[in-house]
């Protein structure tokens, strides 16, 4: 017998209790237990900021800018990558802030409040600088450089 804490494959999910012919049909629904509940908790508190800062739900209201979100997202996660893991303001990790602004983005998207002031779309890009990371990567396979991270005890804080 499977313990009920021990992973289980999907496959199993969907036929390991087949008395209930409620689990053939709920299996294959949007699987809501995928979803971190810690991730969603942080949300829910960065949503309470903002509601009570802007109004709950303004967003789905008077609709977001694209640029706006697009400026916030990156500046927390610039922030963050840069070594500051909370966000000043809020004490918030600033990752939970990068994902709640684009819960907001993705929401007005899909409810039709998204006002899209991207740029006009650029040429495909990607490809030749994927390229040409490649060929450095490999021009200097030889080399073994230190590749220093936040641990680094040598750099200032």
């Amino acid at each position: 017998m499977i313990d009920s804490h021990e992973i289980q494959p999907l496959h199993l999910l969907a036929s390991d209790k087949p008395t209930n012919p409620k689990d053939l049909v709920g299996v294959r629904k949007v699987p809501m237990s995928t979803v971190p509940a810690t991730v969603m908790a942080e949300i829910g508190v960065a949503m309470l900021e903002g509601a009570s800062k802007y109004g709950r739900h303004n967003y789905r209201a008077v609709g977001v800018r694209g640029s706006v979100y697009y400026d916030g997202v990156m500046r927390h996660l610039m922030a963050w990558w840069e070594g500051e893991d909370l966000d000043p303001d809020s004490g918030m990790s600033h990752v939970t802030k990068a994902i709640t602004s684009l819960v907001v983005l993705r929401d007005a998207m899909m409810q039709g409040k998204f006002t899209d002031d991207r740029p006009p779309r650029a040429l495909p890009f990607y490809p030749a600088l994927n390229a040409g990371a490649a060929d450095i990567i490999d021009r200097y396979a030889d080399r073994k450089p230190t590749h220093y991270t936040i641990n680094y005890s040598g750099l200032a804080a």
